[in-house]
């Protein structure tokens, strides 16, 4: 069996004695709108068939699925911190950090961005969902100063955000531009004109990697890839609402400290 595809980014590659990879919706088992990587435990999908997904996930970083831990998602600030495998289901949260090696920490998301973040002198990782709410909520920041109550520093962390929406796919209402202008005028920035005047289209990634730069993380990207435009690589929410598609696959984000 082949391993599933997936992306890196350079800067956590260049992290000694750490592992990640963002993956695709390729190599999978999954069948139909979950075709064929979906790791959703909370989608419509056969939970045999996502549990297999997980497991060759999990395989590709030399770890059993038991150690590959991950939230149920609540588009939240919340971050929970793992010393080994869930002993007790899934923890409602938006992040995961770690200090133990062998700990996979993942991400969920299917256009929302997903982040990982690396210390490597300090040895401590995590994996963060963060929508717009969570983004704008703090998810970021919590993060990271979960990281730092485990040994890290921002000033050492290296950070990457996954593919997610792009702005080009990302319209949205003049109440949600009025929930980021609330918070502070200057998020204006991340709007640009829509195709109508009642209509604006954010730039989620630009917004995270701001988040992250107030958090004083100062080697960050975003890798690329638009998720709702790139049908053949990703799952998409936006895609699969536009088409009038029942539910949709969800891709998974995973970073490992070696041990």
């Amino acid at each position: 069996m082949t391993q599933p595809p997936m992306l890196v980014s350079p800067l956590l590659a260049a992290v000694p004695g750490v592992r990640h990879g963002f993956f695709t919706r390729r190599g999978g088992v999954s069948s139909g709108l979950y075709d064929s990587l979906n790791v959703g435990i909370g989608s419509g999908d056969d939970p045999a068939a996502v549990a297999e997904n997980r497991r060759r996930a999990a395989a590709v970083f030399d770890t059993p699925p038991e150690a590959l831990v991950t939230c149920y998602q609540i588009h939240s600030a919340t971050v929970r911190v793992a010393d080994g495998p869930w002993r007790e289901g899934r923890p409602q949260g938006d992040g995961v950090v770690t200090a133990r090696p062998g700990v996979l920490c993942g991400a969920l998301a299917a256009d929302c961005a997903p982040i990982l973040i690396a210390d490597g002198e300090a040895k401590v990782v995590a994996a963060v969902h963060a929508g717009w709410r969570g983004a704008l909520e703090g998810v970021i920041a919590a993060a990271v100063a979960a990281a730092v109550a485990l040994g890290a520093a921002p000033e050492r962390m290296a950070a990457a955000i996954g593919p997610c929406i792009g702005p080009a796919s990302y319209e949205v209402g003049e109440d949600f531009l009025d929930k980021f202008l609330a918070d502070s005028p200057d998020h204006a920035r991340f709007f640009a004109p829509g195709r109508t005047v009642d209509k604006r289209h954010f730039d989620l990634p630009a917004f995270v990697l701001a988040r992250l730069g107030q958090a004083g993380v100062a080697s960050r990207e975003w890798i690329g890839h638009d998720t709702c435009a790139e049908a053949d690589n990703f799952f998409s929410n936006r895609r699969a609402f536009h088409r009038g598609e029942a539910d949709y696959g969800r891709l998974l984000s995973l970073i490992v400290l070696d041990g």
